[in-house]
């Protein structure tokens, strides 16, 4: 198995920013810092070599199938490096992430599909072309003119994909879903709360939204009405009726986050480990007490949700 490069990242001298600048340039750069892309390089050869033959069986045993798992792992791991406020972990686990990027364009070009210098070149033409206000003719006031433009540039993009590809067709009826939809994109392997947030904010980008949080909260107590007629209903389809509208709900929850400008899927795992901390704040509590918390009369158990909440665990 490939082990994580040894870091070598040491605290640096941070530089003032003069009134006016751009937001380069915080920290000192040395020399090693200016040779990034031999860096790179260095770390495409080294991965490299470790697929070659009579080198490290784990490495070449892998595909992208089996990478899959490491590559959601590693973008959590770099969440969570994010939170914690150490720029020595966020280094390391943003290292990990580009490895995993690095790994998968060596396997394709094992395959003969594409090389790394297709992913950077891939990148680079996209970032410009989706930046015309930057590198071409367009203007955009704020970052919601921004975000418009790139929806639908992103939706040009796909569907001048399907006519390279030879795959274009035209709208039998008005159901059919356009080819260059806006939300054609969101991939529909995401996570559901993810999936929503993606359909929502590209929605938003074109106008479509709500126009205040007031009429989102509406929406949920709608929606909160709606659960509990599908509870008394009490017919053969309540279960599939119950789960649309609990659904429903959830999406809700979504739209409310989002319109927040919270990201609803590390809200959620923020409120995930508070929850998790807090419990096992209770279970530790009783057994100290001699007790299983199971085992505890809820009222206890409620009891000590409050004070759970009193030290701190949050």
């Amino acid at each position: 198995m490939s082990a994580r490069p040894q870091k070598r990242l040491t605290p640096r001298k941070k530089t003032r920013r003069k009134p006016g600048a751009t937001n380069r340039a915080l920290i000192s750069l040395n020399a090693r810092d200016k040779l990034a892309g031999k860096w790179f390089a260095r770390l495409v050869a080294l991965q490299a070599r470790l697929r070659a033959p009579n080198e490290c069986p784990w490495d070449r045993e892998q595909t992208h199938a089996s990478l899959r798992k490491f590559l959601i792992e590693e973008t959590y791991e770099v969440l969570d490096a994010m939170d914690s406020g150490d720029p020595r972990k966020f280094s390391g686990e943003l290292g990990d992430l580009l490895l995993q990027v690095i790994f998968h364009s060596i396997l394709a070009e094992e395959s003969g599909d594409f090389t790394i210098s297709d992913v950077i070149e891939s990148v680079h033409a996209k970032m410009v072309r989706r930046h015309p206000h930057v590198f071409g003719d367009a203007t955009a006031k704020n970052s919601a003119a921004v975000l418009k433009n790139w929806e639908q540039i992103k939706a040009e993009e796909r569907a001048t994909e399907r006519v390279a590809a030879g795959s274009a067709t035209q709208l039998e009826n008005a159901k059919s879903p356009p080819e260059d939809s806006i939300l054609g994109g969101v991939p529909v392997s995401l996570p559901a709360v993810l999936e929503a947030y993606q359909l929502t904010c590209r929605a938003s980008h074109i106008g479509f939204d709500w126009k205040n949080l007031a009429g989102i909260f509406d929406k949920l107590d709608e929606e909160k009405r709606e659960i509990e007629s599908a509870r008394a209903a009490r017919h053969p389809q309540s279960t599939a009726h119950l789960e649309e509208e609990v659904g429903d709900l959830l999406f809700v929850g979504v739209n409310i986050a989002r319109f927040l400008g919270v990201d609803p899927e590390i809200a959620l795992k923020a409120a995930n480990r508070k929850f998790k901390q807090r419990f096992q704040w209770m279970e530790s509590s009783a057994a100290s007490e001699g007790n299983h918390l199971a085992d505890l009369p809820r009222e206890r158990m409620e009891a000590l949700w409050d004070r759970s909440k009193k030290q701190g665990k949050n």
